[in-house]
């Protein structure tokens, strides 16, 4: 077993090991400490504090796993929940960030399906392709996914980062704010040569998510209605999603008016600011579409919205999608009449797509053109200023910050 010291970042510890584990143990540990990495990453050292940029080691892949080179990743909210504390289990020190876009530096031992030198995005959703979950036609959650798991470690119960002499644990099998990266093979997907990786980095979470709750989750039909509450990457991408589905009207909510002019670019039709009404957005919604909607999205993670989500859309036919991640410990509460009569609600990861499948397709329209997330692409940012992405996430001002390294 590999475990850390702080003289070299690797030691070995022998107790139980078999003689040919022992020799095979010895190698990868001269192997190792020959490929070390030493790079710049954003560390979170603990809760409710700035990321601090650092110098890591990465030690390289082992059997099945992947070493990439980190080019653009994208700040999201469920990275900045882990930051506040609202992801119970999280391990710490971690380093964060789950949407990115990069190219293979090197790959460890049975490694088929990317080589050195190709253009790939993580999955935070990996696909084994040997558990239930990855062979029930319907699903897209592999069970190896450390998603609400947080454990924060390799399939192996070990890490690739240390810093300090310290282990640094990663996120959603992921991590990707830091110049180099270790993922699982089956956590990432070989994409187009010519793919632009300040755009697509955007598959890797935000525009995936939020399409394919559209598209996917939804199903959106030819002429439905439809309402998008909150217009962050997520919100503006179900957006682009009902629109190249056929939605009449698409209505978008948010408290922040300044986002509507974006909204409206991307194809929303009609536009809610709660802050200007003294009654509570569903009735105002019901009021517009005789009813309520064909099909509303909840996309903050806000309990409270989701309820309003779910009373936004029509009592006998309606249907409700949650794309938003709520902080681990809240709770939904409504009256289970408001389902009785035909409405129905839905959730889902990942939009719904399988990312070893979809990824690369999605790359591939986008530069087709069938769909654009340039206007997705608020800021760009140089990497050292990753904490002020967040701010300009917290604040409202930013849509989607993207990080160059």
């Amino acid at each position: 077993m590999i475990i850390i010291n702080k003289s070299c970042g690797i030691k070995m510890n022998y107790k139980n090991l078999s003689i040919r584990s022992r020799f095979k143990s010895v190698f990868w540990l001269f192997t190792a400490l020959e490929n070390v990495i030493k790079c710049k990453a954003a560390v979170l050292w603990e809760p409710h504090q700035p990321l601090k940029i650092e110098e890591i080691e990465v030690a390289p892949p082992k059997a099945h796993e992947v070493r990439i080179k980190i080019v653009a990743t994208g700040i999201c909210r469920s990275d900045n929940s882990v930051m506040e504390g609202l992801m119970q289990h999280s391990n710490y020190p971690v380093i964060l960030g789950h949407e990115a876009a990069g190219i293979v530096e090197s790959i460890g031992d049975g490694v088929t399906t990317v080589k050195p030198g190709d253009k790939v995005i993580p999955l935070f959703l990996p696909y084994c392709g040997e558990c239930r979950g990855c062979g029930e036609p319907k699903s897209n959650l592999c069970y190896k996914a450390d998603v609400g798991k947080h454990t924060g470690l390799m399939s192996d119960n070990t890490s690739r980062f240390t810093c300090k002499g310290k282990l640094i644990h990663n996120f959603i099998g992921t991590s990707t704010f830091t110049e180099y990266t270790v993922v699982e093979e089956m956590s990432v997907v070989k994409i187009d040569d010519d793919a632009p990786l300040d755009k697509v980095c955007l598959m890797g979470c935000a525009f995936s998510t939020g399409y394919g709750s559209a598209v996917n989750l939804a199903k959106v039909e030819p002429g439905s209605t439809c309402a998008v509450f909150g217009l962050g990457g997520i919100g503006l991408s179900v957006i682009i999603g009902c629109k190249i589905a056929g939605a009449a009207r698409i209505i978008a909510i948010d408290v922040n008016s300044k986002k509507f002019e974006k909204a409206k670019e991307l194809g929303a039709t009609e536009f809610i600011n709660p802050k200007d009404y003294e009654n509570p957005i569903h009735e105002v919604i019901q009021k517009m579409t005789n009813g309520g909607v064909h099909y509303s999205f909840e996309c903050i993670g806000n309990t409270d919205i989701m309820v309003s989500a779910i009373h936004s859309s029509h009592l006998s036919c309606g249907t409700t999608v949650i794309v938003g991640v709520a902080p681990s410990a809240s709770t939904l509460s409504f009256s289970p009449r408001l389902f009785l009569t035909g409405r129905t609600l839905k959730g889902g990861f990942f939009g719904g797509f399988r990312g070893k499948e979809s990824v690369p397709q999605l790359v591939l329209d986008l530069i087709s053109e069938k769909f654009k997330v340039d206007d997705l692409l608020s800021h760009k940012l140089p990497f050292h200023e990753i904490n002020k992405g967040f701010d300009m996430l917290r604040s409202g001002e930013s849509i989607r910050t993207v990080l160059n390294l």
